[in-house]
C-alpha cells in the first residue's frame, strides 16, 4: 500500500517528466528498430513495455528502459541469422526467461564490483555520444555519425550539409533549455520542464513557418516519423508473435543467451549510473532489476517486442526533466501506448532538431568538463580508468569501454595492495642498522613478489626486524618465504632476521587446517632440511622459537 501511494506522491512533476521522456524516447524507440532491421513499431512495442512493465516491476526510482542502442549490432546479427523476425522473437522470450533465473540467484550483486570512476567513464563517454550522433540532426545533415575515428570525419561532413530552417529551430530550442536552468524565475516553474517547452516552442514555430510558406519550414526526414494505421487490421499486422517451435533451434539458444548476457550487464551497468545519477542517491536491488528485464523482455517476445534494458538517455532525460518516481517510467509508457495509437499524425510534426537540442544538453551535462576535471584532481588511479572507460566507450562500444576501465583499475588494485603489504623502513640504532619491515594487516600471494624483491635486495651484513604484531591474515606462501629467507638466505648473506608479532595460528583461506598445507616453495626447504614431515604449524613455531 506505501508502495501505491509513493507512486503518485509526485505527480505534478513526474507527469511532466513522463511527457518529456516520451518526446525523446519516441524517435529513439524508432530509430533503433530502423538500425536493428526490425519492424518500426517493434521499438515502440519495446518503449511501451519498458515503461509500464518494468517501470512498475523495478524498484528504481528514476531509470527507464526501452530498447538499447546497445544491442542493435546484436539484434541486426541475430535476424540475418535466425531468417525471420517470428524466430528471433522466440530468442527474446528465452533471453528474458535466463535474465529472470539470474536475478533469482541473484546474479546481480555483480554490479557492487563496479568502480566508480567506471561509471562515471562510462556516463561521460555515452554523454559524448548522444551529443556527437545529434550534431547532424542539429544541423538538418543527413550525415550519420559512425563509430571509431569515422567520428571525427563523419562530424565534419555534417558541417557541409546543413538546412537553415533546421538550426533556427535548434537554436532556438537550445536558448530555451539553457535558460530554464539559468534564470532564476524560470527554474522555478517545476511544472513545465525546460525540456517541454523547447519542444512544444521548436514544434509551434516550425508551424509558424510552414504556414507562412518560409523556405525555413521543416518537413520530411527532419520530423518525427511514426507509421500511422488506418484500420484495425492494419494495426494489427503491425504486432508480430514468436514462432515457438524454433525454441529447438541451437541458434535461436545462441542469440538468446548472447542478448540475456549483454541486456544483463548493460542493465546493471546503468542501474548503478542511475543511482549516481539521482539527486537522493536511493538504492534500487540489481536483483530485482534483473527480474523486472527478465519479464520485461519476456513480454516483449511475446507481443513482438526488441529486447530491452534500462537505458541511460531516457534515465538521464528524466532526471533532468524534474522525475522523482517511478511514476514517470510508467507515464512515459503509457502516453507512447495511447498517442502512438491515438495522435500519431500530431506527433509526427514535432521537429527532430528540436529532440535533438534536448538530447544535445543531456550529452553536455554526462560528459561535462568538471567531470574530467574531478578525476584529475583526484590522481592518476582515479583519472586513469575513468578516461580510458570514455575512450573506449566513444570509440569502441559500452561493454568493451567499462571492460578495459574494470582491467585497468584491478591493475592499480593490485599495485596498491602490493605497496600496502609493508611498511618499509630504517633506524639507526648503538649496535648499527635495524632495518624495519611492518607487515600490514592482510598479507596475500598477491604481495609475495614484492616482499621477495625486498628481501633479496637487503644488503650483506645488516639487520632485519620483520613485524607481524597487526598482522591477522598471512598466506602460505609469504610465510614459506620468510622462513626460506630466515633459516637459508640470510645466514648466506650473514643477515640477522629478527621476527616479532608473529602468531602461534593464522586462518589461511578458509582452511581450518591451516597447519597442513605445504607449497612448493616449502616443499623445497623442507627437502633443503632433510626434514619429510614439516608442516605449516612448524613452520610457525619455529618462526617464533627463532626469533
Amino acid at each position: 500500500m506505501k508502495e501505491k501511494t509513493s507512486l503518485f506522491a509526485n505527480l505534478k512533476s513526474d507527469f511532466a517528466a513522463g511527457l518529456v521522456v516520451f518526446l525523446v524516447a519516441l524517435p529513439l524507440c524508432l530509430g533503433i528498430a530502423m538500425a536493428s532491421g526490425a519492424p518500426l513499431f517493434s521499438g515502440i512495442i519495446s518503449g511501451i513495455v519498458g515503461g509500464i512493465v518494468v517501470g512498475y516491476l523495478s524498484q528504481s526510482h528514476v531509470s527507464v528502459s526501452g530498447p538499447a542502442a546497445g544491442l542493435t549490432a546484436i539484434v541486426l546479427v541475430a535476424l540475418t541469422d535466425l531468417g525471420a523476425f517470428e524466430v528471433f522473437l522466440t530468442a527474446v522470450v528465452i533471453a528474458g526467461l535466463i535474465q529472470l533465473v539470474l536475478g533469482f540467484i541473484k546474479a546481480g550483486t555483480i554490479s557492487n564490483y563496479f568502480p566508480t570512476n567506471v561509471i562515471e567513464g562510462m556516463l561521460a563517454g555515452i554523454g559524448a555520444i548522444i551529443f556527437l550522433k545529434q550534431v547532424p540532426k542539429a544541423l538538418g545533415s543527413d550525415v550519420e555519425i559512425g563509430s571509431g575515428l569515422a567520428i571525427f570525419t563523419d562530424l565534419i561532413a555534417s558541417f557541409g550539409d546543413i538546412k537553415p530552417g533546421v538550426i533556427v529551430v535548434t537554436l532556438i530550442s537550445l536558448a530555451i533549455l539553457i535558460a530554464w536552468d539559468k534564470v532564476s524565475f524560470l527554474k522555478k516553474i517545476k511544472l513545465l520542464p525546460g525540456a517541454l517547452v523547447a519542444v512544444i516552442a521548436g514544434t509551434l514555430i516550425n508551424e509558424v513557418f510552414i504556414m507562412s510558406g518560409s523556405s525555413l519550414a521543416v518537413s520530411g526526414n527532419y520530423l518525427v516519423n511514426l507509421p500511422i494505421p488506418t484500420s484495425a487490421e492494419e494495426f494489427k499486422g503491425m504486432i508480430s508473435l514468436p514462432s515457438l517451435a524454433a525454441v529447438t533451434n541451437p541458434d535461436v539458444w545462441v542469440a538468446a543467451i548472447t542478448i540475456a548476457i549483454v541486456a544483463s550487464i548493460e542493465s546493471l551497468l546503468n542501474l548503478e549510473a542511475s543511482v549516481r545519477l539521482d539527486p537522493l542517491k536511493r538504492y534500487a536491488s540489481a536483483n530485482r532489476e534483473l527480474k523486472a528485464q527478465g519479464i520485461g523482455n519476456m513480454v516483449c517476445g511475446f507481443i513482438g517486442g526488441l529486447p530491452l534494458t534500462t537505458v541511460i538517455v531516457r534515465t538521464s532525460t528524466n532526471i533532468n526533466a524534474g522525475g522523482k518516481s517511478k511514476t514517470s517510467a510508467i507515464l512515459h509508457g503509457i502516453l507512447l501506448l495511447v498517442c502512438v495509437l491515438a495522435i500519431p499524425f500530431l506527433l509526427n510534426r514535432i521537429p527532430l532538431a528540436t529532440l535533438a537540442a534536448v538530447l544535445l544538453i543531456i550529452g553536455y551535462k554526462l560528459a561535462k568538463p568538471a567531470t574530467f576535471k574531478h578525476f584529475w584532481l583526484k590522481g592518476k588511479y582515479q583519472f586513469i580508468p575513468f578516461i580510458a572507460t570514455f575512450g573506449a566507450v566513444v570509440f569502441t562500444d559500452l561493454l568493451k569501454g567499462v571492460a578495459l576501465g574494470m582491467i585497468i583499475s584491478v591493475i592499480f588494485i593490485l599495485k596498491g595492495n602490493i605497496k600496502r603489504a609493508y611498511f618499509f623502513r630504517k633506524k639507526e640504532y648503538k649496535d648499527g642498522d635495524i632495518i624495519h619491515m611492518d607487515l600490514a594487516q592482510e598479507v596475500s600471494f598477491l604481495n609475495k613478489a614484492a616482499i621477495k624483491l625486498t628481501l633479496s635486495h637487503l644488503p650483506e651484513n645488516s639487520k632485519v626486524m620483520i613485524n607481524a604484531s597487526d598482522t591477522v591474515y598471512i598466506a602460505h606462501d609469504i610465510l614459506d618465504l620468510i622462513h626460506e629467507f630466515k633459516t637459508i638466505t640470510a645466514p648466506e648473506k650473514d643477515i640477522q632476521v629478527i621476527l616479532t608479532g608473529f602468531k602461534d595460528a593464522y586462518r589461511m583461506d578458509n582452511d581450518d587446517e591451516a597447519a597442513n598445507h605445504v607449497s612448493v616453495e616449502h616443499e623445497e626447504l623442507v627437502a633443503h632440511r632433510g626434514n619429510n614431515s614439516i608442516s605449516h604449524k612448524e613452520v610457525i613455531s619455529e618462526l617464533i622459537n627463532d626469533k
